[in-house]
């Protein structure tokens, strides 16, 4: 019964917030042979759907490309939610592939379709400037360049997922109409800001700053 009681007890420690457990407190190994959570209590996040379209509607409404949703700190790195909507595009724009250089990041195209190519090899690059609102709360420093030599061609559409790793340079070529996907962004070395529900709300309730 003794031992009934503890395990009760560590299983209502780990499902609360952190915030109610007492910091002289650490959870209890219920088998010190397993591997342990890395979680450290954190709590789960939900992001209702209606909150996700919301920034879509915001993108169209504001000719907006890139809103971070969330960054939640998970533990052994920092998590970033985004919404991401992109117009039609017939050709690349100047130096705009991108590189970041200690966050990683993954599509999952929502709708839309468009050419992206991959690759680590990238021309022309150049240092992003620190003063981009993207750089300082989204996806860190990296660079940008005019394209990625023998890179891999990738035709998106609704649906399909990419994982980009930190390093490699992605690029743009041409969007048939448009293409919207949320972005998970990895963030090992917690580089970027948190940013709460009640964050993301605020942003959402007046009008975007475009002046970064």
């Amino acid at each position: 019964m003794k031992d009934i009681i503890r395990t009760l007890a560590a299983a209502a420690l780990c499902a609360a917030p952190l915030a109610f457990a007492p910091a002289a407190v650490a959870q209890e190994k219920i088998n010190p042979t397993d591997p342990q959570p890395t979680c450290r209590m954190r709590p789960g996040t939900y992001i209702h759907v209606a909150e996700l379209e919301a920034y879509t509607k915001k993108a169209l409404a504001e000719k907006l490309l890139d809103q971070q949703v969330r960054d939640i700190d998970i533990g052994k790195a920092n998590i970033g939610i985004g919404m991401v909507h992109r117009g039609k595009l017939e050709k690349p724009s100047t130096n705009s592939v991108a590189e970041h250089d200690q966050i990683s990041e993954v599509y999952h195209i929502i709708s839309g379709s468009g050419t992206l190519v991959l690759g680590p090899d990238i021309a022309n690059r150049q240092r992003r400037p620190n003063t981009m609102r993207t750089m300082r709360e989204f996806n860190g420093p990296g660079n940008n360049g005019s394209e990625v030599i023998n890179g891999t061609v990738h035709q998106l559409k609704a649906g399909d997922v990419v994982v980009i790793p930190a390093g490699t340079g992605h690029w743009f070529t041409r969007i048939d109409d448009h293409i919207d996907y949320l972005m998970v962004r990895i963030d090992p070395d917690k580089i970027t800001p948190l940013k709460s529900e009640a964050q993301s709300l605020d942003y959402l309730s007046k009008p975007a700053n475009k002046s970064e």
